[in-house]
């Protein structure tokens, strides 16, 4: 039996959806990570800057962090997508041989499959 080298188009269609779900989950994270951070901006104690910032601050720091992850989780959804309609995903970019179904959809977008991940 040949070696399966990459997935089919009903497999991948599967992934998409997937990948779609986080996708508007991410969108919706990021979206209230901002909004938060538009409040926090404007709320009183923002307007006055005194001894007692540092809580503000902090919050502040951990909001955009927030953002900032969801951010680059979008993109890294967003360039599997790309893989899937270049019929390129799941395709360890190391080893070239299939990343495992279930690895995929713990991590959509992974690029790298268990054995290449934990040589890193």
């Amino acid at each position: 039996m040949a070696t399966k080298n990459k997935y089919s188009d009903q497999e991948l269609t599967e992934f998409e959806g997937l990948i779609n779900k986080k996708l508007t989950v991410a969108l919706e994270q990021l979206d209230y990570y901002l909004k938060q951070i538009e409040v926090l901006a404007d709320s009183p104690e923002a307007k006055v800057k005194g001894l007692d910032d540092g809580i503000g601050t902090i919050e502040s720091e951990r909001l955009y962090t927030m953002a900032s992850r969801q951010r680059k989780l979008i993109h890294h959804l967003e360039n599997a997508k790309v893989r899937i309609k270049n019929k390129t995903y799941g395709i360890c970019r190391e080893s070239g041989k299939l990343i495992s179904k279930a690895r995929l959809r713990a991590v959509p977008h992974a690029t790298l499959s268990i054995e290449a991940k934990q040589k890193r």
